[in-house]
């Protein structure tokens, strides 16, 4: 009876563990349902979107592009580009398989065993073994700025991990995953982030053109960016590459061979560490970009969402009309000439103190303008502590022609030696779209920050004498006419200059040889203010005076706006706004912004055409005619321009057209104080006129480019008036002194 009544209880127990067993089990998996289920609905923290993970929010890079699509340089908060699968060398995606993830192609985001096995070590043999695949580290990548510290946040974001990674799976191929993972990952040092920028910054090269040896090294890195530097730990890469290279022969993508040579390969690091003055074009790019956002403002262009666009951030692609080609020649024909002008300059100041006299407060000037002097004015320090700091010596790096120097001296000493440095502007445009082509700011952009082209505006001495014949033509004068060419009084202004050219002089040599007398004359004529309009309606957006003092120049302007000017001119009369911008795509290729040029009938189309000729005059054995001599150039085709230089020789100017180029140049130092002591080297023809011979040579010997030299076009309907003022000499008389002028006397 006993063994009958045990005999049950047991059957009873049986049953009720069972169903204990049973029921606990149950509830584990409703929990965990339930629990995954949660994690899914973000209770534990939000979860990307299907629109996010399709679009992620990587700070992208947005790139500036030139005519011929070469990227000119990057804006970028975390500087990171995207490339497709087929841009990836397939050394890359071996290495990054065999590494990181064996099963890969197997799996459906989850390495079941490997997460397994990563817990055994972790948790018996307190070793370390990483347990994500490729599809959840991906998945890291894009909901999650870093890894979580916290355990259970930790946990938390392993279980999102899980859930993104599945869903990654069954939206995307694998090759997407691995281009989305490749285009996402942070390489740490240098502020690289994706395999583009990667290769770039350590290799100076393309995804698609890394070797095995080089894939192996990036890839190795992301097991830890610091410890497996190539840069601070050349030893710990170089075994961590080799531990790549390895797998990659294990997993039979290398043959053992090949592997080997890889091995025995340097790590042969080409170090290109972008920063915002890298690149072509960095003064162009820094204008550029606040004009973006000041377009962006007044369209209200906005994301989707409505939030404004961020250059550092959204991967936009701007396209501009810069021939890379071109803003290279710029580039190299401004410093060629500058560093020879420079020594010039450099040995008038060699026994002689510049900050005396009239310039004795540049200095306190310079520094009250410096970045140093703001910050330890923000510290709280009174202005003799500045003053005392800034006289204390400190580490510096020093712009030279010949490189970056590094050196001890005193900040105040910095800016005595920045300040005696020349400044140079120069753009080059086309006048019949208004696309500029080239645009260089300054001689360096580490350095001295501030752009000479737009942001600059400096006296334009006689480059703004066109614009008074113009009015002349304009208004039914003949470039044959004959003006008085001697010192007059108007009022109370008794303008200086030359008689060179002949008295009475024509308008066409008055332009020619760049005459003061004859522009003060023709401007008494026909009006101040009749100039000023002109002036104002072909492009000069700066204060242009009423006075009779602007036929010499006696105001200022950007390079951006006379050139512009200049370009109306060769475009019959025709201003168009000069254009930085063609048109800007987000980072899917969808367009945002498409620039319309403003256009402007500024001139009468002959008459533009008679300034054009009398231009070509000045390059014909006036002012110019360097441009013919084969050391600045032995152009032999049409051309024409203008030079200028101010009072004291603190600004010089050449502003030279051809039919299909208009290019301005500006030279000068930062402070008017600072100048040449004589006309000889600091003249239009000497300090500014050279770069443009220079650049024009290089921009002709390039075949690629196609600018004619034929001559200029006529206007529309043809000539009415007689330009060839020969035919009327017997009337004019011929003036003594022409063609016989020695230019290098004229600076005017």
């Amino acid at each position: 009876m006993k063994r009958e009544s045990k005999q049950k209880l047991t059957d009873i127990d049986i049953k009720r563990y069972t169903r204990n067993f049973w029921t606990i089990l149950c509830s584990i998996i409703i929990l965990g349902v339930l629990f995954l289920a949660s994690v899914r609905l973000g209770v534990f923290g939000k979860l990307p979107s299907f629109e996010e993970l399709e679009n992620p929010k990587s700070n992208l890079a947005s790139e500036i592009l030139t005519d011929d699509l070469q990227v000119l340089g990057r804006y970028y908060k975390h500087n990171r580009s995207n490339v497709k699968y087929s841009e990836l060398s397939p050394h890359l995606v071996h290495a990054l398989v065999s590494t990181e993830d064996k099963r890969f192609y197997d799996h459906a985001g989850i390495d079941y065993s490997r997460t397994i096995t990563s817990a055994i070590y972790t948790t018996l043999l307190n070793r370390k073994q990483g347990g994500s695949t490729i599809t959840q580290q991906l998945a890291l990548n894009l909901f999650s700025e870093r890894r979580e510290r916290n355990t259970f946040k930790r946990m938390m974001q392993k279980f999102q991990e899980w859930i993104t990674a599945v869903r990654l799976e069954r939206s995307y191929t694998k090759e997407e995953i691995i281009m989305m993972y490749f285009n996402t990952v942070d390489f740490g040092a240098y502020n690289t982030f994706g395999i583009k920028s990667a290769a770039r910054t350590y290799f100076d090269t393309t995804p698609d053109q890394l070797t095995p040896a080089q894939a192996a090294m990036l890839v190795g890195m992301l097991k830890g960016t610091y410890i497996y530097s190539p840069v601070r730990f050349p030893e710990n890469s170089m075994k961590r590459r080799n531990t790549v290279l390895n797998n990659m022969i294990d997993q039979n993508f290398l043959t053992k061979e090949e592997g080997q040579k890889a091995k025995e390969q340097e790590l042969g690091l080409k170090l290109r560490i972008a920063n915002y003055g890298e690149g072509m074009a960095p003064y162009f790019r820094a204008v550029l970009k606040e004009e973006l956002k000041k377009e962006f403002k007044r369209l209200s262009i906005t994301k989707s969402d409505g939030t404004p666009y961020d250059l550092d951030r959204d991967g936009l692609k701007v396209y501009t009309p810069i021939n890379f080609s071109m803003q290279q020649y710029a580039e190299e024909a401004q410093r060629e000439w500058m560093e020879k002008l420079q020594r010039d300059f450099d040995r008038q100041y060699r026994n002689a103190d510049p900050f005396k006299g009239a310039n004795a407060n540049l200095l306190v000037t310079g520094m009250r303008r410096s970045d140093r002097y703001r910050v330890l004015k923000d510290a709280g320090m009174s202005e003799e502590e500045i003053k005392q700091a800034f006289n204390k010596k400190a580490p510096m790096t020093l712009f030279t022609y010949k490189g970056n120097v590094d050196t001890v001296m005193t900040p105040m000493d910095s800016i005595r030696y920045n300040k005696l440095f020349l400044q140079n502007a120069v753009m080059s445009m086309e006048p019949k779209t208004g696309h500029i082509k080239a645009w260089v700011g300054g001689i360096s952009f580490e350095h001295f920050k501030f752009d000479h082209v737009k942001l600059a505006e400096r006296q334009v001495g006689s480059t703004a004498k066109p614009f008074t014949y113009a009015a002349a033509i304009d208004n039914g004068y003949s470039p044959c006419f004959p003006v008085p060419n001697h010192s007059r009084t108007y009022g109370n202004w008794t303008p200086r200059g030359t008689i060179q050219g002949g008295d009475p002089i024509t308008l066409k040599n008055a332009v020619k040889y760049s005459q003061n007398f004859a522009s003060a004359y023709v401007i008494n004529e026909i009006g101040a203010a009749t100039v000023a309009s002109l002036t104002k309606r072909m492009g000069i957006t700066s204060n242009v005076p009423n006075y009779p003092s602007i036929a010499l120049g006696a105001y200022e302007a950007s390079v951006y706006d006379m050139v512009g000017a200049y370009s109306a001119f060769v475009n019959h009369g025709t201003w168009i706004e000069p254009t930085l911008i063609l048109r800007v795509e987000d980072k899917n290729g969808t367009p945002i912004y498409e620039k319309t040029p403003t256009v402007v009938k500024a001139l009468n189309s002959e008459s533009a055409y008679i300034m054009v000729d009398m231009l070509k005059g000045v390059v014909d054995g006036g002012t110019g005619s360097r441009l013919r001599r084969a050391q600045y150039g032995g152009f032999k085709n049409p051309m024409g321009g203008k030079t200028g230089t101010t009072n004291d020789n603190s600004d010089a100017w050449f502003i030279g057209i051809t039919p299909e180029l208009v290019t301005g140049v500006w030279t000068g130092a930062e402070d008017r104080g600072i100048r040449f002591h004589s006309m000889a080297s600091g003249q239009g023809a000497q300090a500014a006129l050279p770069i443009f011979g220079l650049y024009m040579k290089k921009v002709y010997a390039d075949k690629e480019l196609h600018y004619t030299q034929e001559d200029f076009p006529l206007p529309p309907g043809g000539l009415t008036r007689e330009i060839d003022c020969s035919q009327y000499q017997e009337f004019l008389g011929a003036p003594s002194s022409e063609g016989s002028l020695n230019d290098d006397r004229l600076g005017f």
